[in-house]
């Protein structure tokens, strides 16, 4: 085997064992295996985790150092403060655009 194939077969077993294989066997394996409470418990954090991972550090660094006088993160500010105010959808989109088109 030349080393192109070789490169190929291993792109896909890694593809396989590290993402194809651990979804698959919740699908097939279904109720017979199934995580601890405390792990199911710590698994709802997931989604707000990765969202704040890939947010936070847009608001808060300016070319690639930490700058808390930035119009982004008064914009997210005024948006959290705008959802603790009312439910209504909208009202955190118009606040923080208003406050980071203000601070600009």
């Amino acid at each position: 085997m030349n080393e192109e194939w070789t490169l190929w077969l291993t792109f896909i077993l890694i593809g396989l064992l590290a993402t194809t294989l651990p979804r698959a066997s919740f699908i097939v394996l279904g109720e017979r295996a199934s995580l601890p409470d405390v792990v199911q418990k710590a698994l709802r954090y997931a989604p707000a985790a990765a969202l704040a991972a890939i947010v936070v550090p847009d608001l808060v660094l300016v070319g690639g150092a930490v700058d808390v006088i930035n119009p982004k993160l008064g914009g997210a500010i005024a948006a959290v403060l705008a959802t603790q105010v009312s439910r209504n959808p909208w009202l955190p989109f118009a606040a923080g655009m208003a406050a980071l088109w203000v601070l600009r």
